[in-house]
């Protein structure tokens, strides 16, 4: 009970860290408009308050169901225009914390790799398996686990390129929060490729 209690604020720690961003924006955007009002950053401003209200969603409330992820992940590939293939299979969890691990893999994968980003989700005989892939120049072996800490830079990378954020902690949190493992391989064109085993439900 307390390793789980423990691990649910550290979810909710960094998950409410996300909300940083779209205040941010937020606030300038408000700023920009009062000196200079237009629709374009009156569009700025609604979207930005549609994605503090999601988040806070996500932080608040929690609501696990049966999901396809394939179906789940397609949809998000959609968005993003990153092609996804793979078999339908049914995992528990909840849609928007879910979603939100997709997102941040998918995103990683656009802003630290290369394109084609390609993602799958395949049954095995005992998870649920999705693989995120790209094919920029890759991670060490030797800092497998630590590209899951807040914050971390890649060897040889700059302060002025800044960190990788929370983004993958957060899908690390996730995971562990709906009994599901994440890690990282070195994929065949020599990129990242991230792996996420889900549970089958019990009931299966």
């Amino acid at each position: 009970i307390e390793h789980l209690i423990t691990a649910h604020r550290s979810l909710l720690a960094n998950a409410s860290h996300e909300l940083r961003s779209p205040l941010a924006r937020l606030r300038m955007a408000i700023d920009l408009y009062e000196r200079s009002p237009s629709e374009a950053t009156k569009r700025e401003i609604v979207r930005n308050l549609a994605e503090v209200d999601e988040l806070v969603d996500e932080i608040l409330l929690e609501n696990t169901q049966p999901l396809d992820l394939l179906a789940l992940v397609t949809e998000e590939g959609a968005r993003l225009q990153i092609p996804v293939s793979g078999t339908p299979a049914q995992i528990m969890g909840d849609p928007r914390l879910i979603t939100r691990l997709v997102r941040n893999l998918m995103q990683n994968a656009l802003r630290h790799g290369a394109r084609p980003v390609t993602v799958g989700v395949a049954p095995t005989p005992d998870f649920v398996r999705l693989s995120v892939e790209d094919h920029g120049g890759g991670i060490p072996e030797s800092e497998g686990e630590r590209v899951f800490e807040p914050f971390y830079r890649p060897a040889g990378r700059g302060e002025t390129s800044g960190g990788w954020g929370l983004g993958l902690s957060l899908v690390r949190q996730i995971a562990r929060h709906h009994g599901a493992s994440v890690r990282l391989e070195t994929s065949k064109s020599g990129g990242a490729r991230f792996v996420v085993d889900f549970p089958y439900p019990e009931s299966r």
